[in-house]
């Protein structure tokens, strides 16, 4: 999986099934929630528990396909470059709402734990930019994610 993924990257004009491609922007987006949580170097309980979750709602997973997408994205993230490998294919695939939707999900990973770091905001911030997004539109997504982060607590 992990070298289809790499060649996919390599040459986005590969064929793929249409299923092949929706996995692939799956673990790409997976990927990058994991980047937000591996920021700081930990997966704090909280972290853990969002991220299933997450990835059920923003991707429209069935909760059985989580766990393997999860593992999936632990070994491309951990093989990865930079974050141009996984937004360009989202680029390529998503629209704006579900480039939001990304975007408002990493927020809420990096707040799960009750305090943003550096690297998350880093991370995220350097994603909006990739994949297009105005500044207005990171800074709409980050109040909604500090809004339910606050009703939660």
């Amino acid at each position: 999986m992990i070298a289809k993924l790499k060649q996919f990257f390599a040459n986005p004009q590969t064929q793929l099934s249409d299923e092949e491609r929706a996995e692939h922007l799956k673990l790409a987006a997976a990927s990058l929630l994991l980047e937000v949580v591996m920021a700081d170097e930990t997966m704090s309980e909280q972290e853990a528990k969002l991220l299933p979750s997450l990835l059920t709602t923003t991707l429209n997973l069935a909760s059985d396909d989580v766990h393997g997408l999860v593992h999936d994205a632990k070994l491309s993230q951990q093989n990865s470059i930079s974050l141009y490998e996984f937004t360009q294919a989202i680029n390529d695939n998503f629209d704006i709402n579900q480039k939001q939707q990304l975007i408002l999900a990493m927020w809420r990973l990096a707040y799960a734990d009750g305090h943003l770091c550096q690297y998350e905001d880093q991370i995220i911030r350097r994603t909006a930019e990739l994949l297009y997004l105005r500044h207005s539109e990171l800074i709409q997504m980050r109040n909604i994610a500090m809004e339910q982060q606050a009703k939660s607590s």
